[in-house]
């Protein structure tokens, strides 16, 4: 029997983590990009992050990449640097299947992991699964951008979505 497994991406995944982004480039709207992404492109992508700040998970199913999710820094200023926003995508042949749920679910953890405070999703209001999982796991939202992206001939629509973490204050 084949179990689902959460870990960090390596480079050997970025070809099949590729692959589900742009088939969502052309086909769906969990994002707004117009243009595929090249191997080259997704590898200096993945080359120019910080594990430790912004950790890239794959989630596996009988030795499939079944979808990744990673943490993206904030606006990038020193003063948003405990908030962080996430991105999930899973190939639409393992949607439904609680993985997204699964790497999700460990994407938090890791932001706890990191001492963050705040935990942001931006979703197209048409992408009722994924707001339902974010949902799912305590995010609450706390915006709504109305027609600020264009994709398939249409104007598109976003919430937002945030997860508060339980952390001791800071200076």
């Amino acid at each position: 029997m084949s179990f689902p497994m959460v870990r960090h991406a390596t480079e050997a995944d970025l070809e099949a983590m590729n692959r589900i982004y742009n088939r969502e480039v052309r086909e769906g709207v969990a994002t707004w990009e117009l243009d595929e992404w090249s191997d080259e492109r997704r590898l200096e992508w993945f080359q120019a992050r910080n594990p430790d700040e912004e950790p890239v998970l794959v989630v596996t199913f009988g030795g499939e990449i079944a979808g990744f999710a990673y943490l993206t820094k904030y606006r990038g200023r020193r003063g948003y640097q405990y908030t962080r926003e996430n991105t999930v995508f899973i190939d639409p042949a393992f949607q439904r299947q609680g993985l997204g749920r699964l790497v999700l679910s460990e994407l938090i953890e890791r932001g706890r992991w990191m001492g963050l405070r705040s935990i942001l999703a931006f979703i197209d209001t048409e992408n009722v699964g994924s707001i339902e999982l974010h949902r799912a796991l305590g995010y609450t939202q706390v915006g709504a951008e109305q027609e600020t992206g264009r994709k398939f001939g249409t104007w598109r629509s976003s919430v937002e979505l945030q997860l508060l973490l339980d952390r001791p204050d800071v200076e």
